[in-house]
């Protein structure tokens, strides 16, 4: 693999950004994972809510107007297997960036001399890694466990920055849980309540697709039952319920938390950046 973690020398020299999933804190704890990942010698650390929040922007305009089924395409399992076993549906799938990519679009924007590093919970997320003109290398979670063993970085350690250095957003944080993207796009006022379907599980959107809905407008759907949280790249081996639990613990601590003025996502950040995409 190209991109993958063997290509990265640790700890690192120069500039490096380090992208985490929100699911990291099913494996992690915040914010001793700050630490341990400076540790590892990255100088940015970001987080994908803020581009999930562009991400958010984009669809709630798209699906204003559409008058047939939209298809989230947040994750890349999902478009992988409508493009490869239900290719009738490709013309469904909203052309918008997943947050991975609209976030590293937004770093390369602010950090352009930095390298861009994803940590990813999916096998999934790290083809789309593979194929992206905007993240450099990718790490998955089950890897960055073993860099935190190597360097005997699993214990907390209270030096340094503990908050993300920038684009923070708070609400978003609950993306990576089944239909958190449903949740906080802010959908409810331009759908019916039954006009959406939220459906986890490759499984069951495979039952959807072969038996639609008519009046379906909108599916937010994950290859993986859970949402990330169900990624195979987890080394937790909690039920899913209690990696939710996680998830929305970290969202109450995140309210809480008084961010500096300088970290917070602000849309003007990403002024000049298109977050459209195509499907080949």
């Amino acid at each position: 693999m190209k991109k993958g973690v063997e290509n990265l020398s640790f700890p690192l020299k120069g500039k490096y950004v380090a992208m985490l999933a929100p699911s990291f804190v099913v494996d992690f704890s915040y914010p001793s994972v700050i630490f341990q990942l400076r540790g590892l010698g990255f100088d940015k650390i970001t987080e994908l809510t803020f581009g999930a929040k562009m991400i958010n922007r984009e669809y709630h305009k798209i699906l204003k107007k559409s008058k047939e089924l939209v298809i989230s395409s947040v994750c890349p399992g999902i478009v992988k297997t409508i493009k490869s076993k239900y290719p009738a549906y490709v013309k469904n799938l909203i052309p918008v960036d997943s947050p991975m990519t609209a976030t590293a679009k937004i770093c390369r924007k602010i950090y352009p001399e930095h390298k861009i590093v994803f940590i990813s919970p999916c096998n999934f997320k790290k083809i789309e890694v593979e194929n992206s003109n905007f993240v450099d290398y990718v790490i998955d979670y089950k890897q960055l466990r073993e860099l935190f063993n190597k360097f005997g970085l699993n214990k907390k350690d209270n030096g340094g920055q503990p908050l993300f250095d920038r684009f923070y957003n708070d609400y978003t944080k609950i993306y990576p849980i089944a239909g958190g993207l449903y949740k906080t796009a802010n959908l409810k006022n331009i759908l019916k309540s039954d006009e959406a379907v939220i459906i986890d599980g490759m499984d069951n959107v495979m039952k959807f697709l072969e038996n639609p809905d008519k009046k379906i407008k909108f599916l937010d759907v994950n290859f993986c039952r859970g949402g990330c949280i169900g990624g195979p790249c987890i080394n937790s081996k909690l039920p899913l319920m209690l990696r939710k639990k996680k998830v929305l613990s970290y969202l109450k601590v995140a309210e809480k938390e008084e961010i500096p003025e300088g970290s917070k996502g602000i849309i003007k950040e990403a002024k000049g950046i298109s977050f459209k995409r195509e499907y080949k």
